[in-house]
Order: structure tokens, then C-alpha cells, then sequence
């Protein structure tokens, strides 16, 4: 049985995936800074459910996490990245204030840098030779990476950071046969984006987006997923949006 590490597991785009890998057999270890409903819901169907409250932004917490998932000799697989906040209130980037823009970077940049440096560091230790696949990490990203929200910059900058930060270990890493790629998912329905359901609401409708609806957390899983199967062995360091052609530029 593969073990995978996904953050954010309890809600949303990271809840989406483990449930998927746990349906397709994997052992998941699943990281949140909080022990919610779901949580408790997935360790009631699933035996290979493995809960871990830890914060990524901080160093205790992520090894805690890789701990967890090494107990009993397991060697991670998969890492997927999906932990993330959005700023605790929306602000023009005249006023944001520092403990905003460092309570974001903390978590979605910092947090995901350092977690994915030492999953990175375990899979090396732990690789076969180059010729088999040692691994896969997926970031989760945002439209915003390159889609500017002056309501919402410390946001957009962090997602900016996991692009680089793909880019970054995906050369690194390539030695090793571990595969680093990145989802840019676009107007997902999550706890994130409903207070900002009507006005996405109206943009869809207005014709924001060629495949006019909402994004579901499980289109976002399905694409994570292939990235972990083996399906894209020779794919490295790229940036998949699924956003339902949000970046198509139209006339």
C-alpha cells in the first residue's frame, strides 16, 4: 500500500483528494491545523486514514506529519501541497497590513516550501535507482499566481511563490525520478470562495469562463491524482489550470 501526505485535508480541494486516493488504496495522511466533522467522517470508512493536527507554518508540525507517515516503515509516495488560507478579511493592498500578508505567506509559501523540502529529502533517502519513479509532489496553486486581486494581494503573491517553488524542486529533484508539478485550480466551490459566491455567481453567468460553472474540489482531485499515478511519468515542473478555461484569452 502507497502512502501519500496531503494537507488540507479537512475541507475543500485537499479533502476532495484524499478521499480519492484513499478510494483508490493509498494509505493518506492527512494533515489539518484542526480536527473537523470530515476528519472524523474519514477515519470512520477508512482503515488507512491517518489524521495528523499540525500546522505546515510551523517546523514541529511538519515533522510530526513526516513521522506519521513514516511509522511502520512506510516510504512516502506522494505529496500533495493542498493546505491553504486566503486573508482573514479583504483589504486594498494601500491598507494590507503586515500580520495579514505574514499570517498568508506563512502558511500557503512558507509552509509549503519547507514541507515539501523535507518530504523531498525522505523520498531521496529512500529512492531506487533513477530508472523508476521515486515520487511525485503537486502543488496546489491558484489563478492568482498569475491573475491580479488588488483586494487580495498578499494572496496572489503566495501563490506566485508555489509556482517558483515547483519550478525550483521540479529541476532539483529531477535526478531522483521525483516529479514536481502544480495545479492552478480557478473559481472552485469551497469554504474559501463562498463569501464570494454571488459575485462569481454573476461573472460566470456574464461569461467569465467557456465551461460556464462553478469548479468542483473533486476536478481538482482527479487532475492530482494523474499526476500521482504513473500516468505522467515524463512530465516535470509544469503548471496544469483547472479552471474551466479561465485563462484563455477571448476577444
Amino acid at each position: 500500500m502507497q502512502t501519500a501526505i496531503i494537507t488540507g485535508s479537512a475541507s475543500g480541494i485537499g479533502n476532495a483528494a484524499a478521499r480519492l486516493f484513499l478510494a483508490k488504496g493509498w494509505r493518506v495522511v492527512g494533515a489539518d491545523r484542526r480536527e473537523r466533522e470530515t476528519i472524523v467522517q474519514m477515519k470512520q470508512q477508512f482503515a488507512n486514514f491517518i489524521h495528523v493536527q499540525a500546522d505546515i507554518s510551523d517546523e514541529d508540525g511538519r515533522r510530526h506529519i513526516l513521522k506519521a507517515a513514516e511509522a511502520g516503515k512506510n516510504v512516502v509516495k506522494a505529496l500533495v501541497n493542498a493546505a491553504g488560507v486566503a486573508p482573514k478579511n479583504r483589504c486594498d493592498i494601500l491598507e494590507m497590513t503586515e500580520e495579514s500578508y505574514d499570517f498568508v505567506m506563512n502558511i500557503n509559501t512558507k509552509g509549503t516550501f519547507f514541507l515539501t523540502q523535507l518530504v523531498a529529502n525522505h523520498m531521496i533517502q529512500n529512492a531506487g535507482s533513477a530508472d523508476e519513479a521515486n515520487g511525485a509532489i503537486v502543488n496546489i496553486s491558484s489563478l492568482s499566481a498569475y491573475t491580479s486581486s488588488t483586494s487580495r494581494g498578499e494572496y496572489c503573491i503566495s501563490k506566485a511563490g508555489v509556482s517558483m517553488i515547483t519550478k525550483l524542486f521540479a529541476d532539483r529533484l529531477a535526478e531522483f525520478n521525483i516529479t514536481v508539478n502544480e495545479i492552478r485550480p480557478g473559481i472552485i466551490a469551497t469554504n474559501m470562495t463562498k463569501p464570494v459566491t454571488n459575485k462569481y455567481d454573476a461573472q460566470i453567468k456574464s461569461g467569465l469562463l467557456p465551461l460556464a460553472r462553478w469548479g468542483r474540489p473533486e476536478d481538482v482531485a482527479k487532475a492530482v491524482y494523474a499526476l500521482t499515478d504513473g500516468s505522467f511519468p515524463y512530465t516535470t515542473g509544469q503548471s496544469i489550470d483547472v479552471d474551466g478555461g479561465f485563462h484563455i484569452r477571448r476577444l
